[in-house]
């Protein structure tokens, strides 16, 4: 009996570390998740669960604060009358989608300071063709926090293509990384869940665990450059500036070897005499920035570096010789974006190609928020 029980236990053992290691692959390396959902018939809340079976992440959802529309027997349904409810919300979002006061108010979060995550998951019901009302309050009030993060999308529909979710999620999330297609669970596959996640993880870009924010992101005209970032308090400093909102300055060449100008406002210095290179990314006087194509010697505080061009690159994308150059220091690459659904014909088939979101209720079905999302 006792070797029984210890082969049970081995068995059990390997059992569970098999599972730990496919859960470790899935998303290796990746920095630290938050999964954000709003479930209004429950199909949202049970992807959840299929989603956290095979990711390690926080969870938080999203209420209401009107109760009325989430009492045990419903009495007051979004979808009641014509789905007058439900289509006066998302119209008064439509009719001012810069005002706070148009969006449905929600109760208190349990997690307000996102600067501890890297990646967010969202997971929303659609409803009539566009994304949850209650979602859309959330992304509105916390869109800022989520600047420089990779982001990714679920969208739970009864049959609906997602198109209009695609371009809430556009209009609210500004700044940051889509991290790949979106995934789209319907009333056809919503049984078959946990495969479709299982196939649309690995698809995901999600960003690597690193202790301070690395990266930096330039952008002149339609080219983005990236910049690997020195870790001093200047860059950090930066960081936290471009977390609120990307800066926007214009600079002029300057000595045939750097364009260069101010900030609008002032970083912490540690200067030190530099030998500036090509592609190096300095503060001068604590309130200006440089970009160089060329050298020079002086007494700087470096911030960075822009990665991957040579000198004749350089010197064209920092439009060497020119002035009054526009240019956006930003923490996202604005490369990626939410892509259109790809639908698959066959069941077995569950790659959806979309953005970050999946789809969800009938806009127009009165399924729609019945079947859920």
């Amino acid at each position: 009996m006792k070797q029984i029980m210890m082969l049970l236990a081995a068995m059990l053992l390997t059992a569970c570390s098999k599972n730990s290691e496919v859960k470790a692959a899935t998303v290796q390396e990746a920095g630290k998740t938050l999964v954000v959902y709003y479930s209004y018939t429950g199909n949202c809340q049970q992807i959840v669960e299929s989603l956290t079976a095979q990711i390690e992440a926080d969870v938080m959802r999203i209420e209401p604060a009107d109760k009325t529309m989430v009492s045990t027997d419903r009495p007051q349904k979004y979808e009641a009358n014509g789905y007058a409810i439900g289509t006066a919300l998302l119209n008064a979002i439509k009719a001012a989608p810069n005002d706070a006061a148009s969006y449905p108010a929600i109760d208190p979060v349990s997690i307000t300071d996102l600067s501890q995550y890297q990646n967010i998951i969202i997971v929303t019901p659609l409803w009539w063709s566009q994304m949850a009302a209650i979602m859309q309050t959330y992304l509105f009030n916390y869109s800022a926090q989520m600047t420089g993060k990779h982001v990714a999308l679920i969208v739970s529909s009864h049959s609906s293509g997602i198109s209009g979710v695609v371009a809430d999620a556009e209009r609210l999330v500004k700044n940051v990384t889509w991290m790949g297609d979106a995934l789209w669970i319907n009333n056809a596959n919503h049984s078959n869940r946990a495969s479709l996640i299982q196939n649309w993880l690995p698809t995901l870009n999600f960003a690597e665990e690193q202790t301070t924010m690395n990266k930096m992101y330039i952008t002149i005209g339609e080219q983005t450059q990236a910049v690997t970032l020195v870790d001093n308090q200047a860059t950090k400093t930066l960081v936290e500036k471009l977390q609120q909102t990307p800066v926007n300055v214009t600079l002029n060449s300057s000595g045939g070897f750097e364009i260069w100008g101010a900030l609008g406002f002032s970083l912490p210095t540690s200067n030190e005499q530099i030998n500036a290179q090509p592609g190096d990314v300095i503060l001068y006087n604590g309130s200006n920035i440089c970009i160089f194509y060329g050298t020079n010697s002086w007494s700087y505080t470096r911030l960075g570096k822009i990665d991957g061009l040579s000198e004749s690159q350089l010197r064209t994308f920092l439009k060497a010789g020119e002035s009054n150059i526009s240019v956006t220091l930003s923490l996202s690459s604005g490369t990626t974006t939410i892509n259109s659904v790809r639908s698959v014909a066959t069941e077995n088939a569950i790659r959806y190609e979309e953005s970050i979101i999946s789809r969800s209720a009938d806009g127009n079905d009165a399924h729609g928020l019945q079947s859920e999302e």
